[in-house]
């Protein structure tokens, strides 16, 4: 596991990496994951450049063609941090969260397509890792809107290596 920040207020680096290390072992992967945490300007060019959408969103996925690597995990602290404030939790708690989806993305779930299931698996996870609501979940309640510039659902970008799941 690797973790790249470019800049992250009010989290704490180390707790981040010890997470994500929990997180990846309780979703069952094996292999390596960059973790790479960033502004909603460079998210916004990872966006247009591999989904061909011209915005900012939270989360990407980029999985690995490797069997020893599992792909990357690109994530935007400015989007983090403003749907943590609307959501009443900490910009930490809404990266872990960010964090697991990614990782259920790299071990090849696709909330758009698989009727619920990474749902299902990822409320279990959010759960039992002590993490707030969802990102899912999120858009399948009546909570509030989300902070403005984060898209309904961040889709993986790359190729899956589970039967078309993302």
């Amino acid at each position: 596991m690797l973790l790249l920040v470019h800049a992250l207020p009010d989290v704490r680096e180390r707790a981040l990496a010890l997470f994500a290390g929990k997180a990846q072992r309780a979703v069952g992967l094996r292999g390596d994951v960059v973790i790479f945490v960033t502004c909603s300007e460079e998210m916004q060019k990872l966006n247009r450049e591999y989904r061909g959408r011209d915005e900012p969103t939270d989360v990407l996925t980029f999985p690995s063609l490797s069997p020893r690597v599992l792909g990357d995990i690109a994530i935007s602290v400015e989007i983090a941090a403003a749907n943590a404030a609307e959501l009443g939790h900490s910009t930490e708690a809404e990266v872990k969260v960010l964090i697991l989806h990614g990782l259920l993305h790299l071990a090849g779930y696709d909330h758009e397509t698989d009727d619920g299931e990474m749902q299902t698996r990822e409320t279990a996870l959010r759960r039992k890792l002590g993490l707030p609501v969802g990102l899912i979940e999120r858009t399948h309640t009546s909570l509030p809107k989300r902070a403005v510039g984060r898209k309904p659902s961040a889709k993986s970008a790359g190729s899956s290596s589970r039967g078309g799941r993302r």
